[in-house]
């Protein structure tokens, strides 16, 4: 009798340990598991491209030291187009995120926008002419008309860059210092005509350029994602970066704005070892907005 009880209670015993096991165990995996407290969830490539709106401001000129890269396309719709070695000439344009219409992007995607700021120089190449048929991501021009262009000839490599010593988080540098895109010439040069309110995003300019109005006017390039050779993008970064269309457009602004002197350095690790630059903000020439490729949209 005595070791009959003693017998059921050994099994309790045991089966008590076991299930106390059991949930030790899974909840040490949902622990493990989890992102540690604070750190940033990485956006879709959806939403990162379709609310990515970059104001593209001319600068004062710059010639960067002699730098000769090889690139090759990384967006599943030009993958086959040829690598090519490009060097950097004048600095034209640094392009900064803005959002259209006091429309934010959502967060996650508006903590890594915020920081994508792209410095583009002259290149010359190889004329591809490539037909395309481009539709725009952003929800507010999302209804309008898809638009078939042909990609011509490359005009510009955007970089991306940090300004005044603003380091973004380490988590979103992880993202945005491989953001590489090579702008091409497109025809024709369609017409927006569209109105919008533009307003800074990045901390650096938040109060330095008012938010303003621009007239949206023709298409002037295509920038598509490249990787530059020596660039080793992690899996999770270019399943984000490879999505990154932006179609170029002229913009008219009713007011000047101000003049902003920053400076410029480089985060991409094959241009990391590039000088330091100074660029003078001269005035709003273009902004980019994201759109898709072939009906080939990113996903999530």
């Amino acid at each position: 009798m005595d070791r009959a009880v003693t017998g059921i209670r050994g099994r309790r015993g045991t089966t008590l340990r076991r299930l106390v096991a059991v949930v030790v165990a899974a909840l040490a995996v949902a622990f493990l598991g989890a992102p540690p407290a604070g750190a940033l969830a990485p956006p879709t490539p959806k939403d990162l491209t379709a609310f990515l709106d970059l104001e593209c401001f001319r600068t004062s000129p710059y010639q960067p030291p002699a730098t000769a890269l090889t690139v090759r396309h990384i967006n599943p719709a030009l993958v086959n187009l040829p690598i090519e070695t490009v060097t950097l000439g004048p600095r034209e344009q640094l392009c900064v995120p803005v959002a259209k219409n006091n429309q934010l992007p959502p967060s996650p995607a508006l903590d890594v926008i915020r920081y994508i700021d792209l410095a583009c120089y002259r290149i010359s190449g190889t004329t591809v002419n490539t037909g395309l048929v481009l539709s725009h991501l952003n929800p507010l021009f999302q209804n309008l008309p898809r638009t078939q262009i042909s990609m011509n000839t490359p005009q510009q490599l955007c970089v991306p860059v940090i300004k005044n010593n603003v380091v973004p988080p380490a988590e979103v540098l992880s993202i945005v210092r491989h953001i590489d895109l090579k702008c091409y010439a497109i025809t024709p040069n369609a017409l927006l005509n569209q109105q919008v309110g533009l307003r800074q995003l990045n901390p650096v300019l938040v109060g330095k350029i008012p938010t303003h109005s621009a007239q949206v006017r023709q298409a002037r390039q295509l920038c598509v994602p490249v990787q530059k050779a020596g660039d080793a993008i992690p899996p999770e970064v270019f399943a984000l970066v490879r999505w990154i269309d932006l179609e170029k457009f002229d913009i008219v602004t009713p007011t000047a704005l101000p003049t902003v002197t920053l400076t410029l350095r480089h985060i991409n690790p094959v241009l990391a070892g590039l000088p330091a630059e100074q660029a003078v903000l001269s005035g709003a020439s273009q902004l980019a907005l994201p759109v898709a490729k072939n009906g080939n949209f990113p996903p999530g």
